[in-house]
């Protein structure tokens, strides 16, 4: 956001395309399982990584190239019946099925027993803790996801004030936003200042 450039309450949807996806030391294991994923002893994998690692983006990115099916938040599906047929009907058909997670199946607290042994030995990636690049990036990309341009003063000051999280971030962004609206103002770093004082 520039100078007298200010938020406005529109909705917006995040980039999903590949080159909105920024390859780090964070996330390149889990790019180059899923490029490799022709050679994986079974049709179905899970990606995990925290809230905001951008794991569906990268199952997205996936989804597109392989013809994948996928399974977003399988740590928390609504039916483990439905995810179990899935996974059967990936086997079956040599249709790859991602699935993606927070945690790994040994901590997902499943009751069908059948699905649990499945999963337990479904090949996973991790995306791991963020590097200072990639959350720069990941901070700009969710005001550009808005229709705006970060200011590098602000960046700086909120990134060096944070937890070094991915959800983090995403709060941050969410406060500013929000503030920035509140108070029909440009996002400066008094407002960041101001915005993240309880963060």
């Amino acid at each position: 956001m520039q100078a007298g450039q200010f938020a406005l309450p529109l909705g917006w949807q995040a980039a999903r395309g590949q080159k909105d996806f920024l390859v780090s030391p964070a996330n390149a294991a889990a790019v180059k399982f899923l490029d490799s994923w022709a050679t994986w002893p079974i049709p179905v994998a899970i990606l995990i990584g925290p809230v905001g690692s951008g794991k569906t983006h990268l199952a997205a990115i996936f989804a597109r190239r392989a013809n994948a099916r996928l399974w977003d938040d399988a740590d928390r599906t609504p039916s483990e019946e439905a995810l179990f047929h899935a996974w059967n009907e990936a086997v079956e058909a040599r249709r790859p099925l991602l699935m993606t997670a927070r945690s790994a199946p040994g901590d997902w607290n499943l009751a069908l027993p059948d699905l649990c042994s499945r999963l337990l030995a479904t090949p996973q990636v991790r995306i791991g803790a963020p590097d200072d690049v990639l959350l720069r990036h990941v901070f700009d990309k969710l005001w550009r996801d808005r229709g705006l341009e970060a200011p590098p003063e602000v960046s700086h000051y909120v990134l060096s004030r944070i937890e070094r999280s991915f959800e983090a971030v995403g709060r941050a962004v969410e406060l500013l936003d929000r503030a920035a609206l509140a108070g029909q103002r440009p996002l400066t770093v008094p407002l960041a200042r101001d915005a993240l004082i309880d963060l």
